[in-house]
């Protein structure tokens, strides 16, 4: 009797982990038959069927059934072999960009801007060049690149919501300067211009090259929009760190974001640090075949006021401050030398600044600086004995004509 009970319950027990099995089997099939269900339902009802017939209705009630018929009717599709193959599916669902007599329709049924196509037209150019976003999707929202491990987002006005933008075309702005970054003014791309009104008017170059101008005492900043994010600390950052809103922080106090850079702080408002950011990270390295570049202009060719100051500054009497770097702190007016930055005083004045300031003559200062100016003359700009002899004759002329300046006329 006992193994006849043994063997029953071993018997029911296999018969219960058979049916258990098979529940296990049939509730997965059942599973992945739903999912593929899904998956061919989703195929015949893609995301922009929806739009194309609320468009068709919105064209039949403001321009007649017979312009309705002519409304684009499934997958639509840009593709540019030229432009690295790109391939545009953004059209299926906004549908009237080239619509010119539809008016007042919300997105995704507006038409686009009559300006920017007359030289952007969309069969050359596309969508997502200009606006970012990944152009072969059809759904939302993998259209408008807001998906995991996709770095390039629509560049819309949500965006730049997002980041604090002050101008909701913030972000676009960075695509117009990818093409015309060797350009003095981009029409329609207003916070870019400022950016580079500013990096001009700032001296950057000064201490950075850019597009193969400039000095070495920063970065260059050429391909500086390449930089990857892992490099950058945002520990200083709140709860939204992104590149822009790094630097927008380091442009307006450089030292907190980099606690060793000898950049000063120039007072930028929030709206002028925003437009510099712009302008640094559209600086890429970016391959756009030649017919997409605006002329065939392909360097940064100074205004003839710019040229006129960097030569001047180059090969004028003060080209010993340029050439030391001295310049990045210092003016030194007499002798036509300007620093953007203007930390340190003018040293036309020096030969009777510092006798004043250290009790010391100058020769003998510059032998053996004090303050902040031993660091800097023992790291950053270190002179031989014959340059410290030349340093003081050129301080004692542009003492002379500072004196020669001031005094009055008889």
């Amino acid at each position: 009797m006992g193994e006849l009970a043994h063997d029953a319950a071993a018997f029911l027990k296999e018969a219960w982990v058979i049916a258990r099995d098979r529940v296990v089997l049939l509730s997965v099939s059942a599973a992945v038959l739903a999912f593929a269900a899904v998956l061919v339902w989703q195929e015949q009802r893609p995301g922009y069927r929806r739009y194309q017939a609320e468009f068709r209705s919105k064209v039949a009630q403001a321009l007649g059934e017979e312009r309705a018929a002519k409304a684009p009717d499934g997958p639509q599709q840009i593709w540019l072999a030229s432009l690295n193959g790109t391939v545009d599916r953004c059209p299926s669902c906004h549908l009237g960009v080239g619509w010119k007599d539809l008016k007042d329709l919300p997105q995704p049924f507006a038409p686009h801007p009559l300006a920017p196509l007359a030289h952007h037209p969309v069969e050359k150019f596309g969508c997502t060049a200009c606006h970012g976003g990944q152009g072969a999707a059809t759904q939302l929202p993998e259209a408008h690149g807001w998906v995991e491990h996709w770095e390039d987002p629509l560049l819309d006005r949500t965006l730049a919501a997002e980041y604090g933008a002050k101008d909701r075309w913030a972000f676009l702005q960075t695509r117009c300067n990818g093409c015309h970054r060797y350009d003095q003014h981009i029409e329609g791309a207003e916070l870019v211009n400022q950016g580079k009104r500013l990096v001009d008017a700032k001296g950057c170059r000064a201490c950075h090259a850019i597009n193969g101008r400039g000095g070495s005492v920063g970065p260059d900043l050429t391909r500086v929009g390449d930089k990857p994010a892992e490099q950058y600390d945002f520990s200083r950052l709140g709860a939204l760190r992104s590149l822009f809103a790094w630097h927008v922080g380091h442009l307006q106090n450089p030292k907190s974001f980099s606690p060793t850079t000898v950049m000063p702080e120039f007072g930028f408002a929030t709206g002028e640090a925003q437009s510099i950011a712009l302008v640094l990270m559209s600086w890429r390295d970016q391959r756009w075949p030649a017919e997409y570049l605006p002329g065939a202009r392909l360097k940064d060719v100074p205004s003839p006021e710019q040229a006129e100051r960097e030569r001047l500054m180059r090969e004028g009497e003060g080209r010993f401050f340029v050439e030391k770097t001295c310049f990045v702190c210092h003016d030194v007016t007499a002798l036509g030398v300007e620093s953007a930055t203007k930390i340190g005083p003018d040293l036309s004045l020096a030969v009777d600044d510092v006798p004043r300031r250290f009790g010391r003559p100058l020769e003998d200062f510059l032998k053996a600086p004090s303050g902040t100016m031993e660091v800097v003359l023992a790291r950053q700009i270190t002179l031989t004995e014959p340059e410290r002899a030349e340093a003081a004759r050129l301080l004692h002329l542009a003492f002379e004509r500072h004196q020669a300046k001031a005094k009055p006329e008889k």
